[in-house]
């Protein structure tokens, strides 16, 4: 008998509240009868577990029932808490005080040799509020009235299904079932403006998880650095994207969004960027450079 096996089958319990035999003899690929076996082992070391006949039997744990901290070995104990810490880093949720409450159950002290910082820099509390009322929308399932201003400039006023709150390339967005589109979206948190959590509450569909959910919009970028501003490079884009020049310069091949986001990007590099592909970004770019000479000219 494998008490990997036994552990297992309790967490499964435990995530899922019930299971028929055949199902857990599937999921751990062993005979049913492997598996009341399994359950009487359980039984004799204390744990619990109990089986129902009939159309709407199965087996499950007494609804009370905890795992003892003694289940979880001490690297596990430090790999949570580690977890937690990590989370209560980016300033948003209640990681802090969960990770004092485990670190007490747990009877570790664990070291704070971890820092991870989401947060942009002079964060406020109202990022913070924000993202407890987005998180507190997805977990409950209600609905949010949001203000949106999209990458145009247009600000509109939306009701949306919050499904996930995802943090990629630097940046936390809001996976969510547009009412007025009636289609799902991604939501930049930063270009949230106002929210308000409704009562209304909704049954949450599964939000179609492809590969270029953020990068529907993306181009293929070309760029030529200046070997001064080589950091930036490294910093922002992956290696196998870059070719270096014989004098250091580097060329970058990206798929980007083209919108007024890159050209705001591609301006904060000033006169250490060029682009090399698509042609016509050449002169948007310079046309936007122009405008801020003239505006800033004294």
């Amino acid at each position: 008998m494998s008490d990997s096996r036994l552990f297992k089958i309790l967490y499964y319990l435990l995530d899922r509240k019930r299971a028929t035999a055949p199902e857990l003899a599937a999921e751990f690929e062993v005979s049913t009868r492997t598996i009341y076996r399994d359950m009487e082992a359980l039984s004799s070391a204390g744990i619990p577990v109990y089986a129902e006949q009939g159309r709407n039997g199965g087996i499950y744990l007494l609804q009370d029932f905890i795992l003892d901290r003694a289940i979880l070995s001490e690297n596990e104990k430090q790999e949570v808490l580690t977890a937690i810490q990590s989370i209560a880093a980016t300033g948003y949720t209640d990681g802090k005080e969960m990770l004092t409450k485990l670190s007490a159950l747990f009877n570790v002290n664990t070291r704070n040799w971890l820092e991870v910082d989401f947060s942009r820099w002079g964060k406020c509390a109202c990022d913070r509020l924000k993202f407890g009322i987005l998180k507190t929308a997805v977990i409950q399932c209600k609905e949010i009235k949001i203000v949106y201003e999209n990458t145009k400039g247009e600000r509109s006023e939306r009701i949306v299904q919050p499904l996930k709150i995802s943090y990629k390339s630097k940046e936390w967005y809001l996976k969510a079932f547009c009412m007025e589109k009636q289609d799902f979206r991604i939501f930049k948190l930063n270009r949230i403006l106002e929210w308000e959590l409704l009562e209304n509450t909704f049954v949450p569909r599964p939000y179609p998880e492809t590969e270029n959910n953020l990068q529907q919009t993306y181009s293929q970028i070309v760029l030529l650095f200046s070997k001064e501003i080589a950091y930036r490079v490294y910093d922002e884009f992956d290696r196998t994207e870059m070719e270096y020049k014989e004098n250091g310069d580097l060329i970058v091949c990206a798929k980007m969004p083209v919108d007024s986001w890159l050209i705001g990007y591609l301006l904060s590099f000033g006169a250490q960027v060029e682009i090399i592909e698509p042609k016509y970004l050449k002169d948007v770019l310079a046309e936007q450079a122009q405008a801020i000479y003239k505006k800033n000219k004294s």
